[in-house]
């Protein structure tokens, strides 16, 4: 904000220039989808959801965006208007990779990989 000094307590000071957000992900860590708002509502996506458990009123391929989240940065979302599509850039999880989900579907395979997008 212009007239704000940004010394105090609790400033946040970074390096000038660009940072890029998971620059060491691989070409296979990587993806797109095409995303599809079919509700009446606009529908956010947090930036660490698991992507099919998201709101069923986005339509796009789910089996493909398995084991992936969207790739912004940390704490963002992104948000869909009602019938707006939009292609989002997806990364695969990474960690222990268990993702406990939003929706009930059941216990997972213990220590089951996450299959490839696309798989």
């Amino acid at each position: 904000m212009a007239g704000t000094s940004s010394d105090g307590p609790g400033a946040v000071r970074v390096r000038p220039g660009t940072i890029e957000i998971n620059a060491d992900r691989g070409p296979d860590e990587r993806g797109e989808l095409t995303v599809t708002n079919t509700a009446d509502r606009p529908i956010q996506i947090g930036s660490h959801v698991h992507l099919p458990d998201v709101n069923t009123g986005l339509d796009f391929d789910r089996a493909a965006a398995y084991g992936f989240r969207l790739d912004i940065a940390a704490g963002t979302s992104v948000r869909f208007e009602p019938g707006a599509s939009r292609t989002v850039a997806t990364v695969r999880l990474r960690g222990r990779r268990r993702v406990p989900g939003l929706q009930l579907r059941g216990p997972q395979p213990s220590g089951a990989p996450l299959p490839a997008q696309g798989a």
